[in-house]
């Protein structure tokens, strides 16, 4: 029960402070919507050739953007290393506060937002084409909370190991790049040759997004959806139980 309180002392606090000054929520959503508005219209075409996906452009490009949205999540540790900057981690650990609230708090935060963003994202698409259907936006959404809970944790626990931008910057991207490359965000990896499919199969993401287009072209039969979800919640609890350790180390 004190860790649910402690939770949500840390969720409420850290929602505040990202609604008093939302610019890195917005420049998160900006730029999937830029790929929406300047990107999109040209698979009109492309979705009419071979190997591409049933079920329409928007409705095969969209989920994508989702998932690259939920993979920004990995950029919140830019935070904690701000806070650790300024004491605020120092001054947490005079408190009998729970060590495990400061980073269910934190990732609660990150994860509702996350959700908000991608009913934007999906709201901002319906006009350009999108045809979803309930039970696909709440399957997709569960699937990017799991996706948040993945990385918020290992984005913190990344920051408290770092303690440095200019450290944790780089090796994100190196992470991150290949990640989305492989995971046929923008292009289906139906797309790619068989040599590109083959490594992609090793890549999370990439049935996240398979999951997330086989919803919202009504697929729900589809076997990624339970492979997608399956590797995500693992994934979740992997990430909250390490990162769960390195906050009470960093603030033993």
């Amino acid at each position: 029960m004190k860790t649910l309180r402690d939770s949500w002392l840390i969720f409420d606090r850290s929602l505040w402070l990202t609604l008093r000054n939302p610019a890195w929520v917005v420049i998160g959503l900006m730029q999937p919507i830029m790929f929406l508005v300047l990107f999109g219209p040209l698979l009109d075409k492309i979705a009419q050739g071979p190997g591409f996906p049933a079920g329409g452009a928007w409705n095969v490009f969209v989920p994508g953007l989702l998932i690259q949205l939920s993979m920004f999540v990995g950029f919140a540790g830019f935070g904690l290393i701000a806070e650790q900057r300024a004491g605020v981690v120092e001054r947490m650990r005079v408190t009998p506060m729970s060590r495990p609230a400061m980073l269910l708090g934190r990732s609660t935060r990150d994860v509702v937002l996350l959700l908000c963003q991608g009913a934007v994202l999906i709201a901002v698409a319906i006009p350009f084409g999108l045809h979803p259907d309930l039970p696909a936006i709440a399957l997709t959404l569960g699937l990017l909370a799991l996706i948040g809970f993945a990385l918020a944790p290992t984005s913190y626990a990344l920051g408290l190991w770092l303690k440095s931008e200019d450290a944790f910057a780089p090796l994100l991207n190196s992470i991150t790049i290949p990640l989305l490359l492989l995971s046929g965000i923008l292009l289906p990896m139906s797309l790619a040759p068989d040599w590109l499919r083959v490594i992609a199969t090793f890549n999370p993401f990439a049935h996240a997004v398979d999951a997330a287009r086989a919803a919202f072209t009504g697929n729900f039969g589809d076997p990624e959806i339970g492979i997608a979800v399956g590797l995500m919640a693992v994934l979740a609890v992997i990430a909250v139980w390490v990162a769960g350790r390195a906050f009470g180390r960093a603030v033993a």
